[in-house]
């Protein structure tokens, strides 16, 4: 079904239809919207769930936590700092094998305070133990969720999913997304059967200590199934786009890179206005691409390299930053891409604390390509930094 609908409206009623049974969540902006669809919907009578009410962000993942190791289906949704509170409990969760869903309504990080969009909060619990998502636009969010629950829950995987929606960009604006019936949700996702759970007639212990003789292999295994899940991302996506009859999910999405000489790389809703570039360059006679990485973690490394083709050039274009090294999407292209080629590799940084970014800017790192940035920052003030 159609409809015109603000961004984390949309993402509530796709959350609702995924049924999920325990939501915990404290709000912050710009997540709120989120947290207070599904409240609303519980309160009606509309979605049979427990909506636990708390008083910060790292009881809210410990709820969920908790929730999902009695075995129900669990969801929660934060940002930036709440993201940060959250930490020490979002490891937990990974290192428990915890199918929780969280949507991460990413914005920057104090200080300064700034409540608009970039991945610096996302990016910090990169090496958590969660599949990270990202979305470019509306649409894309909701296909998400509902993916994100069946690779969460398959018992190949039985992980962590977070799924970045671009503060503001993507939550608080409009757009016409098809909505999934309620009979196609619930044929693609079946109840949720969990690996283990707590059970006072079969007792067990979940989270216990683990010192030198076993911690390593704990790393080691969750490792493991993050490459080996990324088969059944592709599989859990393709499945989905076919109750669907169109595209959703996946690892990468390349765009006109099939004989582009440079590409850029990014994630989230840059990729549009990446995309118009491309589309105003390629009218100029510029072969020029993009890919998106829709997939973050696991690093989609050889669906990546085979969408970028022969590209001379690669761009990799983040609005994150690892202070003190390389930007961490730049970190990790670099990484893929070492000894498999001669592509020359570039890095910027661009859109910080929800800097605008204008097309023009990104037509300008198209046409600088092969001069060599290393995490470059573009469009700073160079007054303000001097003054």
């Amino acid at each position: 079904m159609k409809k015109f609908v603000e961004g984390s409206h949309a993402i509530a009623e796709l959350v609702a239809k995924c049924r999920p049974q325990v939501i915990s969540a404290y709000p912050i902006t710009p997540q709120t919207h989120i947290v207070e669809g599904l409240a609303k919907l519980v309160a009606d009578g509309k979605l049979n769930a427990e909506f636990i009410n708390v008083e910060s962000e790292h009881s809210a993942a410990s709820v969920v936590l908790g929730g999902s190791a009695a075995g129900a289906r669990t969801y929660t949704a934060t940002s930036s700092q709440g993201l940060l509170l959250m930490a020490e409990v979002i490891f937990n969760i990974a290192g428990m094998r915890l199918p929780v869903v969280l949507t991460c309504a990413n914005r920057s990080v104090s200080a300064p305070i700034n409540i608009w969009n970039d991945h610096q909060d996302s990016m910090t619990v990169r090496d958590s133990g969660w599949i990270h998502f990202y979305a470019e636009n509306i649409q894309e969010a909701i296909d998400l969720h509902v993916i994100a629950y069946k690779v969460a829950e398959d018992k190949r995987v039985s992980l962590p999913v977070l799924i970045g929606i671009d503060g503001y960009v993507l939550t608080h604006a409009f757009e016409v997304v098809d909505m999934p019936d309620q009979d196609v949700i619930d044929k693609y996702l079946p109840a949720f059967s969990p690996v283990a759970h707590l059970d006072v007639d079969n007792p067990l212990s979940l989270g216990l200590l683990g010192g030198p003789d076993v911690y390593i292999e704990t790393r080691y295994a969750i490792e493991k199934t993050m490459i080996d899940a990324l088969p059944i991302i592709e599989e859990a996506s393709k499945e989905y786009s076919g109750l669907l009859g169109r595209n959703a999910g996946g690892l990468v999405e390349a765009y006109r890179t099939e004989d582009a000489d440079t590409v850029a790389i990014a994630i989230g809703s840059i990729v549009g206005t990446i995309k118009d570039v491309v589309d105003d360059l390629r009218a100029e006679g510029k072969k020029v691409g993009v890919v998106k990485l829709v997939t973050y973690r696991p690093f989609p490394k050889d669906a990546l390299i085979k969408a970028l083709g022969s590209a001379k050039n690669v761009l990799v274009i983040e609005k994150a930053v690892s202070l003190g090294a390389d930007s961490p999407v730049y970190a990790d292209v670099r990484s893929a891409l070492y000894g498999k080629g001669n592509a020359n590799v570039e890095g910027y940084v661009i859109g910080l604390g929800g800097r605008d970014i204008p097309a023009s800017e990104i037509k300008n790192i198209f046409l600088n390509a092969g001069k060599g940035a290393e995490n470059e920052y573009v469009g700073l003030n160079i007054e303000l930094l001097e003054g």
